[in-house]
């Protein structure tokens, strides 16, 4: 029997999904994480967006095309927010939302609708099997935040932290080159008042390079950072969530800092990891942001020196309260979205230069148009020339090259 587990939207989702994996080739499935002829599909779907959520809906006809008979598991944050319209898309189909997931493996014969009550739990999956050089080890769910414009804590439930032991138990066992922690809300990591700096102090010994996912202003502290460096190898990249550098719109979001503060944060991070890069999303066109906001917002993040940006449109998202906002007119979006796109651009070309003469470690992903191509340790992407048989390289930067830095082997691992 084959088997997908098909993924759209987070990094945690991905966690979740590679966990199927695993339970399904135990099982005996031949299992694969791309859209090829199977006998069953479990898509894991996204509603962090309008957009998301179409493509979420949009896989059942895909996967139609390649075997109209297939069982099909639509689970996730697209489900729980509208299981029907998943339902409806076929006889052999089972739609099941973010709780449960668990259960998943014990439910390929189901059919129709089955959305389980919210746990203060979390959930333990299969344990993540991968020959991939970077591995997902999900810790957390659920989010306590709020954000005005963001619909996921409604459905995701509150937050949740996992058993540290299980968390150190899946690392050693799975042994991956790099482990990137992550969760919905990472930074709010709880279990039984072990915090998130806690549980960085239990996976000092860990014998493989550790990455944090996506992280809030608030939780980078002198404790926190203290604790990273204790770390055997830890990967000097912080991804903090700004969304916007005006206080104003800040406030309409519900973030619960001020720019001024995350600078400080920015700033205090650079004292303990000179070279660590900084990268952060920001939200193009929340429905109170004025022109000057806007602006505020790009002066910010230059004088940030961000390493990288990831800009996101905004999008209504019913059930939110800046869904009631009156939204701005889709130009005015697209416009700063764009502006955004070449700050981007800019940021990544200065990081890349600004690391250049320094040696840094890579991590062999692919080998691709004649490179061996991989992450460094502070996240910037190297191209080393030809084809490297050896897991781990010492690199030496020379110069910005395509999405990244040109880079020349001095050693290996």
């Amino acid at each position: 029997m084959k088997a997908v587990v098909f993924t759209l939207g987070c990094k945690v989702n991905e966690s979740e999904s590679e966990a199927l994996i695993a339970g399904l080739a135990e099982r005996g499935y031949e299992v694969s994480d791309k859209l090829v002829p199977a006998d069953i599909y479990i898509v894991n779907t996204c509603a962090v967006t309008k957009e998301a959520e179409k493509k979420s809906r949009q896989t059942a006809s895909r996967i139609r095309r390649l075997n109209k008979d297939a069982k099909i598991i639509f689970t996730g944050c697209a489900v729980q927010n509208d299981c029907k319209a998943f339902a409806e898309k076929g006889e052999n189909v089972l739609a099941t939302g973010v709780f449960g997931k668990d259960r998943i493996l014990s439910m390929l014969d189901e059919v129709g609708a089955n959305i389980f009550p919210a746990t203060k739990e979390y959930e333990e999956l299969p344990e993540v099997k991968t020959l991939k050089t970077r591995t997902y080890i999900k810790v957390q769910d659920g989010c306590d935040k709020f954000c005005s414009y963001c619909l996921i804590p409604y459905l995701r439930g509150r937050s949740r932290g996992r058993d540290p032991e299980k968390i150190i138990a899946e690392i050693n066992a799975v042994r991956p080159k790099e482990a990137v922690i992550n969760g919905i809300d990472l930074s709010s990591y709880n279990y039984k008042g072990i915090t998130l700096t806690g549980l960085m102090q239990r996976l000092k010994g860990a014998d493989t390079r550790i990455r944090l996912g996506s992280l809030e202003a608030g939780v980078i502290d002198e404790e926190f950072l203290s604790a990273l460096k204790e770390l055997k190898d830890f990967a000097p990249h912080f991804h903090l969530s700004l969304q916007s550098g005006s206080d104003e719109v800040l406030k309409k979001m519900n973030r619960r800092y001020t720019a001024e503060e995350f600078y400080g944060k920015v700033l205090m991070i650079r004292r303990y990891f000179k070279d660590a890069g900084i990268t952060t999303d920001v939200i193009a066109g929340f429905p109170t942001e004025t022109e000057e906001d806007f602006i505020k917002t790009v002066e910010f993040i230059k004088k940030a020196e961000f390493s990288d940006i990831h800009p996101f449109t905004y999008s209504p998202r019913k059930g939110t309260v800046a869904y009631k906002m009156k939204d701005l007119p889709f130009a005015v979006k697209k416009a700063r979205t764009d502006e955004l796109l070449k700050v981007k651009a800019e940021l990544k070309k200065n990081f890349a230069e600004n690391m250049a003469g320094k040696t840094l470690t890579l991590i062999v992903e692919e080998y691709k148009d004649g490179y061996t191509v991989g992450y460094s340790e502070n996240y910037l992407r190297l191209y080393i020339k030809g084809e490297e048989k050896a897991e781990t390289v010492k690199a030496k930067v020379i110069k910005p090259y395509l999405d990244g830095a040109l880079a020349e082997k001095i050693g290996t691992f």
